[in-house]
């Protein structure tokens, strides 16, 4: 038999790679090269990095893709990549590394209960120590939660770039974002149209952080703030309902619950729109989103990502009647049910 285990032994050393990744990025190694290249003496001591790792840890990720190095030996000289340089440079407004700040500093140990998760379906983050949920604790701490809203900020920024240009937003005059945030979703709409009126509704305890970016970003003339709790309070009325990265935190009695308020919201011919990592129907294809998934396990146990189907068959129970597929960056799409 001609079997190849190498494809096994990738994915079970897959945490090598990617603590090597994370851990560069609590470094600020690509923040600190910049745009600009630098020996691997000069990084250890900038970074403050003992002898022994210095060039197995850059020449690590020179093999996986994210540094350039020019020569060999301690004199070669290490760059960013074209990418690493966008997306991973603190100093970049395309930063994306509070994500992966995020992965090394809570969601890496808590994987490694996976299997007690997949045993007993109990969460397995703050939880277990504090006795307190993730939300709970985060909206506890105004620095905390500040700090994890714009780490969330980098894996919806894309996404909510593409939903601005890919979705014909002319038949509609307003948007609220529900579960807003920042107000990273209704100000990059904002911009892309000036049309639209939008707003950004979530708890009193973020408004403060979502009026502060939408100030910086010079929109609060298009960009309304609006305080409430969708667990207990109407949506407010919109052509447009969207809910990003919200619907898969919560199991399917508030899924339901949701979809419903966002139906109520709406005006006949409005439309609500999910961007998630929707899984593919056959749930064969999109990794990112089952892997998404289990993390959902890992932080709340009963809640779950969705496939379309799911979702398509969930917004024709509460009354909506056509739903279409909208593919986003990478693993994202943006799912769309028309009142």
């Amino acid at each position: 038999m001609d079997l190849d285990p190498s494809h096994i032994m990738q994915i079970g050393s897959g945490f090598w790679p990617a603590k090597t990744l994370l851990s560069a990025v609590e470094l600020g190694l690509f923040t600190y090269l910049g745009d600009g290249s630098a020996t691997g003496g000069e990084i250890g001591s900038a970074l403050g990095l003992h002898p022994r790792g210095i060039w197995d840890f850059l020449d690590g990720l020179v093999a996986l893709g994210l540094l350039d190095r020019e020569g060999d030996g301690e004199k070669a000289r290490y760059r960013n990549t074209a990418e690493t340089a966008v997306f991973l440079d603190r100093n970049s407004s395309r930063y994306i590394g509070g994500i992966l700040e995020m992965f090394n500093a809570r969601l890496f140990r808590f994987w490694g209960d996976l299997t007690e998760a997949l045993r007993t379906g109990r969460p397995q983050n703050e939880i277990k120590h504090s006795g307190k949920a993730l939300f709970e604790e985060l909206y506890a701490d105004p620095g905390r939660l500040e700090q994890f809203m714009h780490a969330m900020e980098g894996i919806s920024l894309l996404n909510f770039e593409a939903f601005a240009r890919k979705f014909d937003f002319s038949r509609y005059q307003s948007l609220c974002d529900v579960g807003g945030a920042t107000g990273q979703l209704s100000i990059i709409v904002a911009r892309h149209h000036p049309h639209l009126r939008c707003t950004s509704f979530d708890l009193p305890v973020v408004e403060p952080i979502a009026r502060k970016a939408i100030e910086a970003a010079q929109l609060a003339d298009r960009v309304e703030v609006v305080s409430g709790d969708f667990f207990a309070d109407p949506l407010p009325h919109a052509d447009l309902i969207t809910m990003g990265m919200i619907l898969h935190d919560w199991n399917l009695e508030k899924k339901m619950y949701l979809i419903k308020a966002a139906y109520d919201a709406l005006p006949p011919g409005g439309a609500f729109v999910v961007i998630e990592n929707i899984i593919d129907d056959a749930r064969r294809q999109n990794i990112f989103g089952l892997m998404m998934s289990l993390n959902m396990l890992i932080e709340f146990g009963d809640a779950f990502d969705f496939t379309g189907a799911d979702f398509s068959r969930w917004c024709r129970e509460v009354g909506f009647e056509k739903i279409e597929m909208l593919p986003l960056a990478g693993p994202a799409t943006a799912g769309i049910a028309y009142k």
